[in-house]
């Protein structure tokens, strides 16, 4: 994958293995039955003032790769390139001056909030590390940066369980915001939240992403929500990416198999007879035993004898759209 000055952040071939043994029996067990690959190979750039949407299935790795991102945890194989720079291996030092330009809102606003901790010092916090600002001068800017969020002044000194849910998110938003960073992942920061409510941050982040000229990782599993916020749309299954294109073009004309069993599971006041063929069918695999070749092909309507034995790479099938799937590789290819 070429990086170009356009791209604010590129992924390349990122992987992220996890070693699940615990005990002595565990120990005995083959290397297989105990890593789980919840990142596989994954590639994808995201432009500068650009919001990429990523959705799938829970369980596909979508959180996995917010937080490997961001660096909370460290890649097993790959790169991560941010506006130029190769962020894989930083020392902790060199991460830490990292932090305030890369940033992350989590799903959950009831657990990413320190319960014992004061509004004041959880939004004022990233700025005495980030900013050597004192308290007072802290202090402010956490008053403008909550009343920017749709908060207020008088709320400095309360505590996170004495706000509803999205409140609670709003005080995660002005969080990972106070630092003014370039990139912001937003790790489902809607999924959480009551309907109602959901529209409200939506607004908010759509306007915040204008006015702090930021750039996003959306990440989600509610089609219309990701259509909504996002320029290009990936769609992640089993810790791969099997199909990244134009927002519009994935809703309206997608082209993998998945893909479209994601498009035809939505529910449809007027449905139409070939939605339950593009159905996916059975339940999605195990990271921990992940089938061979095609990891969609025992759920795929389409399967073709190769997508049992060769893995389908990602390849642009058209200006802007890449699929990996058999369906697409040239006569000579599939030979």
């Amino acid at each position: 994958m070429s990086t170009t000055a356009a791209n604010l952040v590129t992924v390349d071939a990122l992987t992220k293995v996890y070693d699940t043994r615990r005990g002595l029996i565990a120990r005995a067990l083959k290397r297989s039955d105990y890593l789980v690959q919840a990142l596989n190979g994954v590639s994808f750039r995201i432009a500068r003032g650009e919001t990429l949407g990523l959705i799938g299935e829970s369980g596909c790795g979508k959180s996995t790769l917010a937080r490997v991102l961001v660096r909370l945890e460290a890649p097993s194989s790959g790169h991560i390139v941010f506006d130029g720079t190769d962020i894989t291996a930083l020392a902790p030092r060199e991460l830490t001056a990292l932090r305030s330009r890369l940033q992350i809102i989590f799903q959950d606003p009831y657990a990413s909030l320190n319960p014992r901790h004061t509004v004041e010092r959880i939004v004022g916090l990233p700025l005495r590390i980030h900013r050597d600002r004192d308290r007072g001068a802290a202090r402010d800017e956490v008053v403008a940066m909550l009343e920017r969020v749709g908060l207020k002044a008088l709320h400095l000194n309360r505590f996170p369980h004495q706000f509803s849910g999205g409140q609670r998110q709003r005080i995660g938003i002005a969080r990972a915001l106070i630092v003014r960073p370039e990139v912001v992942v937003c790790d489902e920061p809607v999924s959480a939240l009551d309907v109602s409510i959901q529209a409200q941050i939506l607004h908010l982040l759509l306007a915040l992403k204008r006015d702090f000229s930021l750039t996003f990782l959306f990440i989600g599993h509610n089609l219309s929500v990701v259509g909504y916020v996002s320029d290009r749309i990936a769609v992640m299954y089993l810790g791969e990416i099997v199909e990244i294109g134009p927002a519009r073009d994935i809703l309206t004309a997608p082209r993998h198999p998945y893909t479209q069993s994601l498009i035809a599971a939505v529910p449809s006041l007027s449905p139409r007879s070939d939605r339950a063929a593009l159905r996916a069918r059975g339940e999605p695999g195990s990271p921990l035993r992940p089938p061979p070749g095609c990891r969609f092909h025992p759920r795929c309507a389409r399967a073709m004898p190769q997508c049992a034995s060769h893995a389908p790479q990602l390849r642009e099938t058209a200006p802007g759209s890449s699929v990996a799937c058999h369906l697409f590789d040239s006569p000579k290819e599939t030979a």
